[in-house]
């Protein structure tokens, strides 16, 4: 279900779902549409640029594997390019560095090798905002 996604990212092209029938833009995967329950909602190519609509410093590990990795920065980042969709990710850079709502962020592909090919979207603060 969610291929397309994870297949885009490791082509650096971010994909977002969105309906043929109503022309809703929506994340999470889904077989149907979110709105007019139509099947199967087309993946478009967005660009991978947004602002932030909320944020967290991290400062004690969620995951065994994250321990003597903090702080880290979580955002949520709206995608003004995909009606509004809010994709959740890290913020690169210091995780000291100040944050704020309505801060554009750029995306970023980070490639990972093991234990099998994969690509995770980051984002980085930007100077452009999304237009």
């Amino acid at each position: 279900m969610s291929r397309p996604f994870w297949d885009g990212l490791r082509e650096q092209r971010l994909r977002i779902q969105r309906c043929g029938g109503c022309r809703t833009w929506q994340f999470g995967p889904e077989w149907i549409c979110h709105r007019c329950h139509a099947f199967d909602p087309a993946w478009e190519d967005v660009p991978a640029r947004g602002l932030v609509h909320s944020w967290e410093r991290v400062w004690h590990p969620s995951h065994p594997s994250l321990k003597g990795h903090g702080p880290y920065l979580v955002v949520l980042v709206e995608l003004p390019h995909a009606g509004g969709v809010r994709l959740v990710g890290n913020l690169l850079g210091d995780p000291l560095q100040p944050v704020r709502i309505g801060m554009p962020v750029v995306g970023r592909f980070e490639h990972h090798a093991q234990p099998f090919p994969y690509t995770l979207l980051q984002w980085a603060p930007s100077a452009e905002r999304p237009g």
